[in-house]
């Protein structure tokens, strides 16, 4: 079974013409399931009141919908976090009030740069059934989005396999906690199946953590597949051109790291940026670290770095 994950940004209301309703908190997923393939559309619900769900709808997703009733500063904050995520593939629809020039002048040298416009519902159909998944090999990395307890079943999870293959009985570890866990049994779209592999959108029943323990964004993995932070991380950083404010050592920021948020500080270090995080952040080498400022009266998002 193939899967394949979108971010719907902009007006959200085209999410609910894809697919139908499921989990939703901050963050609503609505999934469809053809022959052989589960598609999932995710939203971030309490954007634009708050930045951190928009990072982390975008980091769910392999592809982009972004759908513009109008031009506003938080289109751009959603052109960025696009920018900031990578995400070079995806579709623009827009309403009859928006200029498509100004548009794509907003869009220019940025990730969705790229994006295909369509200019109907049934054409971006269309174009989303062509699609293939962007999969990727290697040791498991599941990024958790939400855990909850199921009578008789135990701790469920839920998230998008990353990279690599989950498969039942899997002894894996969930970080940065570093305990271990037993996968009892793996669901695609509620039904049990055997194995999936990235990039699966994934219901996994696991033993030894109980879903209290649990936050968004731990990563379950074997072992050795990710980094714990220990002190201060390390990043490349770069400055979003659209952020006019500069970094203080003293401050407090924000920082989207796949998909958890942590409190931390940042000093320049030479070349790199030294990020320090209040609790222990998981992370792979070469995965980028995203500085927010949520109390920035302009844009939030401040800018990304690599990390070492």
């Amino acid at each position: 079974m193939k899967s394949i994950n979108f971010v719907v940004l902009g007006d959200y209301a085209v999410a609910a013409e894809l697919g139908k309703k499921g989990t939703s908190t901050d963050i609503t997923i609505y999934d469809r399931k053809t022959s052989d393939t589960v598609y999932t559309w995710t939203t971030p619900n309490t954007f634009p009141d708050k930045i951190q769900p928009l990072l982390q709808a975008v980091n769910m997703a392999e592809y982009a919908i972004l759908n513009v009733t109008k031009l506003d500063k938080f289109l751009g904050e959603q052109i960025v976090a696009l920018d900031m995520a990578g995400l070079k593939d995806g579709f623009i629809m827009h309403s009859y009030e928006v200029d498509r020039e100004k548009l794509k002048g907003l869009i220019k040298n940025t990730a969705a740069a790229n994006y295909q416009f369509v200019d109907s519902l049934d054409q971006l159909k269309q174009e989303i059934g062509k699609l293939q998944p962007k999969g990727r090999e290697g040791a498991v990395v599941i990024p958790v989005d939400h855990a909850f307890d199921v009578k008789g079943v135990g701790t469920v999870v839920l998230g998008v396999v990353k990279q690599g293959t989950v498969k039942a009985y899997d002894e894996l570890v969930i970080m940065p906690a570093k305990k271990n866990v037993l996968v009892k049994s793996v669901q695609m779209h509620d039904d049990p199946v055997e194995s999936s592999s990235s990039p699966a959108r994934v219901g996994l029943a696991i033993k030894g953590v109980s879903a209290a323990d649990i936050s968004r964004g731990d990563v379950i993995c074997t072992p050795d597949a990710v980094r714990v932070s220990s002190g201060a991380m390390q990043a490349k950083f770069e400055k979003s051109p659209f952020f006019k404010g500069d970094l203080a050592e003293n401050q407090m920021y924000m920082a989207s790291i796949g998909m958890q948020i942590r409190a931390v500080r940042v000093k320049q270090a030479g070349e790199l940026l030294e990020v320090t995080s209040e609790k222990p952040a998981a992370y792979q080498p070469g995965q980028n670290c995203v500085l927010l400022k949520p109390d920035s009266q302009s844009i939030r998002i401040i800018g990304k770095g690599a990390l070492q």
